[in-house]
C-alpha cells in the first residue's frame, strides 16, 4: 500500500508571523517564504505539513470551529508518537492550550490547541491496539 499524506492550507493575515509562530512555539521548519512581499509558507514537522497562506484581503480567514462552536470542530488532527511529551514541550513554550490532554472514546489520547489565527489543532497519539484499526 502507498503510504498517503495531507497538508492543510490555512489563510492567515500575516504569513511571516504565522510561520514564525510555528517554528518558534510550535517546533516546526520552515525554509523559504514564497512573494514579494511574502505571502505563502510551508511549515513542517515529523512529516507533515501545514501551507500557511496570506491573501490579499485581510481578514477573509475562517478557523472551522467559528462555522461550529458549539462542536468544537478541528482544522486539523495531528498524530503523533506521545501525545503528553508534546503537551508539555508546548506548555513549555506558551502554547494556548484550548482541552487539556485526555483519553477519547475513538481510541486515542489527545489534547488542542489553538495557533496565533484561532486555527485549533489536536494532536494525538493511539491507545488502541494497532489491529482494531480498520484500514480504509
Amino acid at each position: 500500500m502507498t503510504e498517503w499524506n495531507i497538508a492543510p492550507y490555512f489563510i492567515v493575515d500575516d504569513v511571516v508571523t504565522s510561520a514564525n509562530y510555528y517554528r518558534e512555539r510550535l517546533g516546526f521548519r520552515y525554509d523559504r517564504l514564497w512573494g514579494d512581499p511574502p505571502t505563502f509558507c510551508m511549515v513542517w514537522r515529523s512529516g507533515i505539513v501545514i501551507m500557511l497562506a496570506e491573501l490579499e484581503a485581510r481578514g477573509r480567514m475562517r478557523p472551522n470551529r467559528m462555522a461550529d462552536p458549539e462542536g468544537g470542530a478541528w482544522d486539523a488532527y495531528v498524530w503523533v508518537e506521545d501525545a503528553d511529551a508534546l503537551l508539555a514541550e508546548y506548555r513549555g513554550q506558551g502554547v494556548t492550550i484550548a482541552r487539556e490532554i485526555c483519553d477519547q472514546a475513538y481510541g486515542c489520547r489527545d489534547f488542542e490547541i489553538d495557533d496565533c489565527n484561532g486555527y485549533r489543532l489536536c494532536f494525538g497519539h493511539s491507545i488502541t491496539p494497532a489491529d482494531e484499526h480498520a484500514d480504509g
